[in-house]
């Protein structure tokens, strides 16, 4: 059971500076840098509040965005990513305009909490009814977002941003990046990404 925020609230900051590149795997049914009103199912820090606060994830490279996103249910021992997880998702570089300050869920951050990620960060899917109050913490803390080390990717971290304290201006799309996974050259870059990894990215029609 994951424990609530405690009060105060003594989280450490993160900054990430203007110009900072982040990477998000999202729909190509809408534009990339557009946050999530409170659509789908509960995930570890979204939805809260009143009408819910909007939110977009990313990551700090394109790896861990695809590990957070395409490959968030598959099972460690490996599987299958089936055409429908993956044909209508695109890949985008993301660029901060201005200083965002994150809530720290990491590192030392998670100490002068007085938690460890297995009790936040690194918990499964049924505490997310639980960590969202972290989140929400962060938020009512004045904070822009929450930085953790992704749980698929450990080595990377992972952001989500609140999008009432994030104006659309503050993220510029990177027109020297994509990805379209429907596509040959990006749906061959997934293939050679998910191999090693005991994944079989199944191709439609084959």
């Amino acid at each position: 059971m994951v424990t609530p925020p405690p009060d105060p609230f003594t989280v450490q900051g993160f900054d990430l500076p203007a110009g900072s590149s982040i990477y998000r795997v999202a729909s190509n049914a809408r534009p990339v840098d557009v946050f999530n009103p409170g659509h789908g199912a509960p995930t570890r820090w979204a939805f809260f509040g009143g009408p819910p606060v909007p939110v977009l994830y990313a990551a700090q490279d394109e790896v861990a965005a695809v590990s957070e996103t395409l490959l968030h249910d598959i099972p460690h021992k490996g599987g299958l990513l089936l055409p429908d997880a993956y044909m209508d998702k695109v890949a985008a570089r993301l660029v901060t305009r201005r200083d965002l300050r994150l809530a720290s869920f990491m590192g030392t951050g998670l100490r002068a909490l007085q938690v460890e990620a297995r009790d936040l960060t690194d918990s499964d899917p049924t505490t997310y009814g639980d960590t969202v109050q972290w989140a929400a913490a962060a938020h009512t803390a004045g904070f822009a977002g929450v930085v953790w080390m992704s749980k698929r990717c450990n080595t990377d971290r992972a952001y989500v941003l609140f999008g009432d304290r994030v104006d659309p201006g503050d993220l510029e799309i990177d027109p020297g990046y994509a990805r379209v996974f429907a596509q040959g050259p990006d749906r061959d870059w997934l293939i050679d990404l998910c191999g090693p990894l005991h994944i079989e990215v199944m191709v439609k029609g084959a």
